[in-house]
């Protein structure tokens, strides 16, 4: 892939990462669920922590024509997960979700899946071995993000089932 092509790509990235945090914070404003809004604003820190990376690194490659080296290339984990984990038994007494909190997860759920190919396209496309752990770790993230609102969406429409899964209630004798 020649420079300017990844160079394109980075614009793509750049563009996406913006778009999905205002659509984020848009719907972490608007629901009134609080799994959903905790979840909305966390994944909306992450996108801007990605887009600043990513910002950081389109200016420095396309200055000195290569890959930098001495940009701070560590995007930190996403702390998503743990959203879903703190908050199961205040999930017991919250709202449902409703038609637009469901149609927002729904959009979401879409952004991070194509992110997290197209992420994982990047990666396939380089040599570099940093380039590659770059692109893997937003792949990563972008992945645990679209597994994260599944798990919401599934939490919203049908609670009594996922407490069933991921409380794991059993019968034993």
């Amino acid at each position: 892939m020649s420079m300017r092509t990844r160079l394109s790509a980075l614009e793509t990235a750049l563009e996406n990462e913006k778009r999905e945090r205002e659509f984020y914070l848009a719907h972490a404003k608007r629901t009134r669920n609080s799994l959903g809004k905790a979840m909305f604003r966390q994944i909306a820190d992450d996108e801007l922590e990605h887009y600043e990376r990513l910002k950081e690194l389109y200016r420095v490659w396309e200055s000195k024509g290569s890959w930098p080296g001495t940009v701070p290339l560590k995007v930190e984990n996403t702390v998503v997960k743990d959203i879903l984990k703190n908050m199961i038994d205040k999930a017991k007494s919250e709202p449902t979700g409703d038609i637009d909190d469901l149609a927002a997860l729904k959009e979401a759920i879409d952004f991070e899946a194509a992110g997290a190919s197209f992420y994982a396209r990047l990666r396939d496309e380089v040599n570099d071995p940093k380039e590659k752990a770059f692109f893997n770790l937003l792949a990563d993230i972008e992945h645990e993000h679209y597994v994260s609102l599944k798990d919401t969406e599934e939490l919203l429409t049908d609670p009594a089932s996922w407490f069933r899964v991921n409380e794991r209630l059993t019968l034993d004798g």
